[in-house]
């Protein structure tokens, strides 16, 4: 095999978005240009950043004081500016949120609040008002929340054109990797792509791994009490005869005490007529687990069903009403039906599986026996880790960038 030596200032172990606005911070702000990334696969964008629904969040949902409120909106700004700049796929057309039942009406107000309080731009609108922004939508009680600053865009362009501008700008890139080992008391990693062999050593390594962070950050001895638990997003569309057309996201007044958003619609950024419905959240069975057997982990499988269980018997965070409501969605009739909620024109006839399939790398605390809700960084001498990177880290990846690198993210997990 052939080797080489390489020195660097970082060393970022992930291609995804975080990975990638890292980088281009550190670039843009003169800090290092001295950047390796390593990425396992062969090409960009082949998990959690490439697959997700390209929804850009304008700040409703987050808890206010939280680490998601606090980088949503600014997040979105630049991110959809630098979108705008650089002529990629974006759509500016805002969100609709529906109670599904009357007794869901009071969370129309809960996030009313929550979103003026985090400084989204808000309004709750009426029946009405509704028919006029989506005219086949249904709202249970006739109210709904109108966002208007959430956006949509195309995921996969994003990453690449990051990829494209660091390349230009010095940045190596290290694909197809496989980590034969870590020298953390002298910070050097070795890895293997294709015939050759890369010595890396680095000052600070950033872990943007997604849904393996949790078994690199061990490694490194900390993030003990943390482990990915995840979670498998599949995806139907609207054929293309369909009469079903929207040109707004739909979404359902979710269940704040678990991190799922509920099936929610979502229209194309260039102008196709179809429209995405989902994702579920149903239990994968491995970190890659995408379809049938295929990616499955035995063990992983057997300890992550447990915990769903030990979750589901104690209720833990309301988890029965998730399962009750959620869980099984990757059964079309069920799918169905919970999509004829927000429109009931809606008929199986109208949908079709799609091909997307995402992995949401969801974090469980084990010391609290809860789903965590918020990001998480650990930090260490010459390392960070970035865990339970969930949306919406896409959309604030550059404000969510900046807190990484100036260390304004509490040291969790030692």
């Amino acid at each position: 095999m052939l080797a080489e030596e390489l020195e660097s200032d970082v060393l970022i172990i992930g291609a995804g978005i975080v990975g990638l606005a890292i980088a281009y911070q550190l670039l843009e702000r003169g800090i290092s240009n001295n950047i390796v990334i390593i990425e396992k696969e062969k090409e960009i964008g082949m998990h959690s950043s490439g697959r997700n629904s390209g929804v850009l969040h304008a700040g409703i949902y987050y808890k206010p004081g939280s680490l998601k409120a606090k980088v949503c909106i600014s997040g979105a700004k630049r991110l959809k500016s630098w979108i705008t700049k650089r002529k990629l796929p974006i759509s500016n057309c805002g969100k609709v949120i529906v109670p599904t039942k009357k007794k869901l009406d009071h969370m129309i107000d809960v996030l009313y609040e929550r979103g003026l309080e985090n400084g989204a731009d808000v309004s709750i609108i009426n029946k009405s008002q509704l028919k006029e922004t989506i005219s086949i939508a249904r709202s249970a009680s006739g109210r709904a929340i109108w966002s208007p600053n959430t956006s949509v865009t195309k995921p996969i362009a994003v990453i690449q054109q990051l990829e494209k501008e660091l390349k230009s700008h010095g940045v190596k890139f290290i694909k197809n990797s496989n980590i034969l080992n870590f020298d953390i008391d002298n910070k050097i990693i070795e890895v293997t792509s294709g015939n050759s062999i890369s010595k890396i050593s680095y000052f600070h390594l950033y872990n943007c791994s997604g849904v393996q962070a949790d078994k690199i950050a061990k490694l490194f001895n900390v993030g003990d009490n943390y482990f990915i638990l995840p979670f498998k997003g599949l995806y139907w569309k609207t054929r293309k005869l369909s009469k079903i057309k929207l040109s707004t996201n739909l979404y359902p007044v979710p269940d704040l005490s678990v991190p799922f958003l509920g099936i929610h619609f979502t229209p194309n950024t260039d102008k196709e007529p179809e429209v995405n419905i989902g994702p579920t959240a149903t239990p994968a069975f491995g970190r890659e687990n995408y379809k049938g057997l295929k990616g499955i982990e035995p063990a992983m499988a057997i300890k992550n069903l447990s915990i769903l269980a030990e979750q589901y018997l104690f209720n833990k965070n309301n988890f029965r009403s998730y399962v009750h409501q959620q869980a099984f969605l990757s059964l079309s009739p069920l799918l169905l039906q919970e999509a004829q909620l927000l429109i009931p024109q809606l008929k199986k006839t109208d949908i079709e599986i799609s091909h997307k399939i995402g992995i949401r790398p969801q974090l469980f605390n084990n010391s609290s026996k809860e789903l965590v809700d918020d990001f998480i960084c650990i930090q260490s001498n010459s390392s960070t880790h970035i865990l339970n990177a969930i949306s919406p880290a896409f959309t604030a990846s550059f404000s969510l960038a900046d807190l990484i690198i100036d260390k304004k993210i509490e040291s969790h997990g030692q």
